[in-house]
Order: structure tokens, then C-alpha cells, then sequence
């Protein structure tokens, strides 16, 4: 069996939810096809995506994924576009927030994370970038 790094984000605001980056040792639920990740969200490293504002840093992929209704989750590159960090990253009052530097992101694709096409399909999400 193959193990997973879980690396706890950090946070500057104490009311900032943090979760897990998943580092990939080969197993992370998530199957690379050309320029798209499918992903099965009943596999357990993705639990935090279950519910509605669950987000992960899915570092093996360089990717944030967040849901945000229970038909939809969008997917962002995990790269702050400021200074290049991937595993800094707190999610609060929807917006990213790298703790490097402190510059927060809106999780809307007109923010300053480049975004993804993902697609959900049941248990099943595909991002395409």
C-alpha cells in the first residue's frame, strides 16, 4: 500500500479553515488523461470535499479543488501567482489566502487564481486545464 503526506496549511486568521495538501506517492484517487485529472470522490483523501465549502490542496496535481453546492466544484491552480508558493494555502469568507505573504484570492474564476474547467459527474470529478 502507498502512503500520503498530509501536511497541515497554515493560517494567519483564527477563524480560517485549513485542511490537507495531498502529496502524491502514487495513489490519491486522481488519474492523469492528457490535460485532465479524473478524480473518485468517494475515495477517502477527497472526504473534505463532501460537503459544501470542503476544499483540499491537491499538491500532486498542482490544484485547489473547493465545493461550492453539491453540483458544483471548481478547481484552481495551486500556484500563488504573487510569489510562486503551492503549500501555504487557508480558505476563509471565500477567498484563498497564501500564509506566505498574506495576499488572499477570491475563489470565483474571475479572481486571481487561474481556474480550471471542472466538471461533476456523481462521484466523479474531472478537471480539465
Amino acid at each position: 500500500m502507498f502512503g500520503i503526506s498530509l501536511i497541515e496549511a497554515c493560517g494567519k486568521d483564527d477563524d480560517s479553515s485549513t485542511t490537507t495538501n495531498l502529496n502524491n506517492q502514487a495513489n490519491t484517487g486522481g488519474i492523469n488523461s492528457n490535460n485532465s485529472v479524473t478524480i473518485n470522490l468517494e475515495d477517502s483523501n477527497f472526504s473534505s470535499l463532501n460537503n459544501v465549502g470542503g476544499w483540499i490542496n491537491y499538491s500532486a496535481k498542482n490544484m485547489l479543488l473547493l465545493r461550492i453546492t453539491s453540483t458544483e466544484i471548481r478547481a484552481f491552480s495551486n500556484v500563488c501567482p504573487h510569489q510562486g508558493y503551492q503549500n501555504r494555502w487557508s480558505y476563509s469568507n471565500s477567498k484563498f489566502s497564501c500564509a506566505q505573504h498574506n495576499r488572499s484570492f477570491e475563489d470565483s474564476c474571475s479572481g486571481g487564481l487561474t481556474c480550471y474547467t471542472a466538471t461533476l459527474q456523481g462521484s466523479t470529478l474531472t478537471v480539465t486545464r
